[in-house]
């Protein structure tokens, strides 16, 4: 026997939602169904989950690029310059 399920979202996100499934040739029950006995077959949820970091500062390529400096820095591998000022007038 067929169960109900009741999904709730923002009124932009349904739109969308509705025409990338009527353009694939799909119902959003449709679309719904073939997820959920994907997720069930493969126990998984079959597309990658991640969260951006809130600032790129934070990001995983950026930390690595600041230990690489950090690391040259210990190893005595940076040269020490002079400041040159600017003008505003420049």
């Amino acid at each position: 026997m067929a169960q109900d399920i009741v999904v709730s979202m923002d009124d932009e996100l349904k739109l969308n939602f509705e025409e990338v499934c009527t353009d694939i040739g799909l119902s959003v029950s449709s679309a719904i169904l073939i997820f959920a006995k994907r997720v069930a077959r493969e126990r998984k949820i079959p597309f990658e989950l991640s969260a951006a970091p809130l600032d790129p500062f934070y990001s995983e390529s950026n930390m690595a690029h600041i230990q690489r400096g950090i690391e040259a820095f210990r190893a005595g591998q940076f040269k020490e310059h002079d400041l040159i000022e600017v003008s505003e007038d420049a």
